[in-house]
């Protein structure tokens, strides 16, 4: 079933027998490789073939006929981005270009990314043609995927919500024909989610626990876990308004899992498909848990709160600890977990901590090819002594402040046994500013390079 009924936004690609313009796509110095005609133009004009550079060429008719655009060294497919940007409206075709299309192309379309929901949307639209022998759904897959992720994560709290967050994992589901379920409020106590509660608990809508299935049994079981914090309060252990400026994002591990779904559903891989999303609101009121309680977690384990903003890992606990009952081959979870990841790596590499050697090899190698950065980082069991403390078999908030992100994925690893592989991400699920790749706001990060692994593995 075709993504573009879920993702309702107007594809940034326009049909092949549409009247198009042509654009020649050059690296420096290969203006020779164009028609005499506009590179005598070109070479009268001062076209050089830098990175960015746009130079419009005129029609045999005065109006205008075609664009030069530049690509430098020819190193960075994204410069595409740009075009949406530099070219005046209408529809062009790719005449020329040597480098990877569909690498390319993927660019122009996360370029082309506006969140208009709460504006008025832009008056001019730049579509490109996808070439003959150029996978379009792959593009147009990935392009769904990102727009998913970036308007999940853009969306403020008052719209985004754990029942707005259901709402569109619900449509997710019933659109690739997939079963769904939530437990929600008190439910999650019988139903054995007791950290997924005592989270949400204070949020203005109730904690949950959901779930969607796809996919065939006995195939490659592949589980998702996403952190799905709609806004995070700091809680009793309040952050700064600074700190609280962009927490509509903490729901970003969910908002890539649901995008990584789609592009797994979309494209038919065989797999045994199960994707969970604990959501809550880490919010203040009189109910809300404090530091200092003690907690037994769904796996039995008794995690001391030492500290309230450290929820995420709470609630990602109880959701492993379920995907890891049923064995799961792969079990991937993606959160806004640290700001240590943040400060080991910045905002736009994907860090990642994974127990299988030849998984985290081909992660890689996918992200370099697919310009889809990501890094791993070590799970150093010297660390795990920072997790104890005297009257809980855990704390969630180690004391010195050291390795954070790596401690953080310790404690995860606590609730995973029998998976046969595990990798979790630790991202940043925002651009602090403008790219070629799109604009500041929500982003898809790691979802690409796992596709592409997931799909050769």
């Amino acid at each position: 079933m075709s993504h573009f009924q879920f993702i309702t936004r107007p594809l940034p690609f326009c049909p092949a027998d549409a009247p198009v313009r042509p654009l020649y796509a050059l690296a420096q110095g290969e203006t020779d490789k164009l028609p005499e005609s506009v590179r005598a133009f070109a070479s009268a004009a001062g076209f050089s073939g830098n990175e960015g550079e746009l130079l419009l060429v005129p029609g045999g008719d005065g109006g205008l006929g075609a664009a030069l655009f530049g690509l430098g060294n020819g190193a960075n497919p994204f410069v595409f981005g740009r075009l949406t940007k530099l070219l005046p409206a209408g529809d062009w075709r790719l005449a020329q270009y040597a480098g990877d299309a569909t690498l390319a192309l993927t660019g122009f379309a996360a370029g082309s990314y506006r969140f208009e929901r709460y504006v008025k949307p832009a008056a001019k639209v730049v579509r490109l043609a996808i070439p003959d022998g150029v996978d379009a759904a792959e593009i147009e897959r990935a392009w769904a995927a990102i727009c998913l992720a970036r308007d999940l994560v853009n969306t403020p709290t008052n719209d985004m919500q754990p029942d707005h967050l259901e709402e569109v994992f619900a449509r997710l589901a019933r659109h690739y024909d997939a079963s769904f379920n939530a437990i929600r409020g008190d439910d999650l106590l019988s139903a054995g989610f007791p950290l997924v509660h005592a989270v949400g608990r204070a949020g203005e809508k109730a904690p949950r626990l959901m779930e969607m299935r796809w996919g065939r049994k006995g195939a490659r079981a592949i589980t998702l876990v996403g952190k799905g914090v709609c806004f995070d309060t700091g809680g009793l252990d309040l952050k700064t308004a600074a700190g609280m400026l962009l927490m509509k994002k903490d729901m970003g591990g969910a908002a890539n899992v649901m995008a990584l779904a789609l592009m797994i559903m979309d494209a038919g891989l065989d797999v045994d498909l199960r994707v969970i999303i604990p959501s809550v609101e880490n919010a203040v009121a009189g109910n809300a848990f404090r530091p200092g309680d003690i907690y037994r977690s769904r796996k039995g384990l008794t995690v001391q709160i030492d500290n309230t903003d450290a929820e995420g890992r709470l609630i990602l606990a109880d959701a492993l600890t379920y995907a890891d009952e049923e064995l799961p081959d792969l079990l991937i979870d993606m959160a806004t977990l640290t700001g240590a990841a943040r400060v080991a790596l910045g905002p736009d590499i994907a860090p990642f901590f994974a127990t299988s050697d030849a998984f985290a090899e081909t992660l890689a190698a996918k992200g370099e090819r697919l310009r889809d950065p990501v890094w791993r980082m070590p799970l150093f069991a010297g660390y795990e002594s920072k997790l104890k403390t005297g009257i809980a078999d855990l704390t969630n908030a180690p004391s010195g402040g050291l390795a954070g992100a790596i401690t953080a994925a310790l404690f995860l690893k606590q609730f995973v046994g029998r998976a046969r592989e595990w990798t979790h991400f630790d991202i940043y699920a925002y651009a602090q500013s403008d790219r070629d790749f799109g604009p500041a706001g929500g982003e898809a990060q790691a979802i690409r390079a796992i596709f592409e692994t997931i799909r050769k593995g």
